[in-house]
């Protein structure tokens, strides 16, 4: 169980603590911040509410522990992080109760998640010793006019801080697809995880904690958005962020200053369907991409782009599959489980009754209960319905249907996001002619949006982001470029 066994040192009666300076710690505010079960709409944990003045100790602790950790060799720095994943998958069972209880997710797939975390700091560990163990090697020479009186050296030092901030739907895979890279790469870290996913990531703390990583090099703050969110983001000591959420983000990139910035705010992510296309594989996709985990990723399948004459044929599928999806409580396993919040569930329906105004047809009739909103298909959309270009985060679906390519292609840069898209098409030279004009990060051909596997690149374009994610690109975005020239007092060539 959560805050039991390996895991008992986070927990202090109800209230589970925070880290800093290598210890679990209760905040000297007294107060927590209640995580209510979207399932069971009550209180399931409660987190520390940490002060302004924790923080600033954080960051005090984090920069003086970086300090010595830059001095670690990358060898030993590997060594600590594959430590950390061992022990994240050995002991991945309540970190995937957690996930279950705090964001609804289902069973199996929180295992999963955690299982996928262990696997990406072990491989982020090991690409971190290849390519920051490189440098560059120039010579003067190879510039016109100069002579070869010039040997320049280059390599890749750490930034500094991070602070890194990952969202509820993936409290632990994208805290760790920051966090190792960060500490591979000779940084310290400080953690502000979502308040629905807290504790699981807490839970995942301590594994680094149990590793044996130095003290003050990682901190994890809990509270209120509200009262520290600004206060981290703006914090002088901070020299990266890295952030996967919503719009705040835009905010955060407005006021943070001139710190490197790793940021993926969501996406309305089109699936443009042609006339040539494997319906059945389509229809598949449709459900896996649209569907999983109730639509509450930011790579899920957001509108249904298909050309007219075939959409009959898709929908009629699509809706076959829908009939199948279960429905219930993430325990069970169940295909549909709970949204995170009552507010969200609430969004999603306001979106629906727009739709529902405005005359888009219902492939299934619209039922709600709680946080539970049952699989929706929409067909016969229209981009005046608000659902056509807004982010549900649901397991709500629209279907768009289309006269031309050039019709999705316009559909889908029209949208104020740019994270991904998918083209299902048997004619691989329109594919990549739609992939090269469709205004996203990655076009998926015959397949939905997915995020990784996690060292693939992953970027947004327009309000879905700033820089790009995957373990290679985050490794390189928390260092900067050290260059050392070498002057020889006359020309010298190698075999001269």
């Amino acid at each position: 169980m959560a805050g039991t066994g390996q895991y008992a040192e986070i927990l202090d009666g109800d209230v589970f603590k925070y880290y800093s300076e290598g210890e679990w710690k209760k905040s000297s505010s007294g107060k927590s911040v209640a995580i209510i079960n979207p399932t069971t709409r009550i209180t399931q944990y409660k987190v520390q509410a940490c002060t302004q003045a924790e923080v600033n100790k954080a960051m005090e602790t984090a920069k003086t522990a970086q300090k010595s950790w830059a001095k670690t060799p990358l060898w030993k720095r590997a060594e600590l992080l594959h430590k950390a994943a061992a022990i994240l998958k050995e002991h991945k069972a309540p970190i995937a109760e957690c996930l279950v209880k705090e964001i609804a997710k289902p069973a199996k797939d929180s295992v999963t998640e955690v299982v996928r975390s262990g696997d990406l700091v072990s491989y982020c560990a090991e690409e971190g010793v290849r390519i920051l163990g490189e440098g560059k090697f120039l010579v003067s020479d190879s510039f016109p006019g100069n002579e070869r009186t010039k040997y320049c050296l280059t390599s890749k030092i750490p930034l500094g801080v991070v602070l890194a901030i990952p969202p509820f739907n993936y409290p632990v895979n994208l805290a760790v697809s920051k966090i190792a890279p960060a500490l591979i790469a000779g940084n310290s870290i400080v953690l502000k995880p979502p308040t629905q996913g807290a504790v699981a990531a807490l839970h995942m703390v301590h594994c680094f904690h149990l590793a044996g990583f130095p003290k003050g090099l990682i901190s994890c703050i809990t509270g209120k958005g509200s009262e520290i969110g600004d206060f981290l983001t703006m914090h002088p000591g901070v020299n990266c962020i890295s952030f996967t959420g919503g719009d705040t983000g835009i905010a955060i990139s407005k006021k943070a200053g001139m710190i490197p910035l790793q940021m993926e705010l969501g996406g309305k992510d089109a699936c443009i369907v042609l006339e040539d296309a494997d319906l059945d594989l389509v229809a598949a996709n449709i459900i896996k991409g649209g569907f999983s985990y109730s639509g509450q990723r930011c790579t899920a399948v957001k509108v249904v782009l298909v050309m007219e004459s075939v959409a009959d044929a898709l929908v009629d599928k699509v809706k076959v599959k829908v009939a199948k999806l279960t429905v219930g409580p993430p325990e069970k396993d169940c295909d549909i489980t709970p949204v995170v919040s009552e507010s969200s569930a609430n969004y999603i329906e306001g979106l629906v009754k727009d739709a529902e105004q405005k005359r888009a047809t219902f492939c299934q009739e619209y039922r709600r209960e709680g946080n539970l909103i049952w699989p929706l298909l929409l067909d016969n959309v229209r981009p005046d319905m608000r659902i056509a270009w807004e982010e549900p985060f649901g397991p709500v679906l629209p279907v768009i249907r289309i006269s031309s390519v050039e019709e999705g292609i316009h559909h889908c840069n029209a949208s104020n996001f740019g994270l991904q898209g998918c083209v299902f098409t048997r004619d691989i030279n329109k594919a990549m002619l739609i992939s090269d004009a469709m205004e996203t990060g990655t076009v998926q051909i015959n397949s939905a949006p997915a995020r990784g596997p996690d060292h693939f690149p992953f970027q947004g374009i327009k309000d879905s982001g700033i820089g790009s994610q995957g373990i290679t690109n985050s490794i390189n975005m928390m260092t900067k470029v050290k260059t050392t020239v070498i002057n020889l007092p006359a020309p010298s060539y190698t075999m001269g």
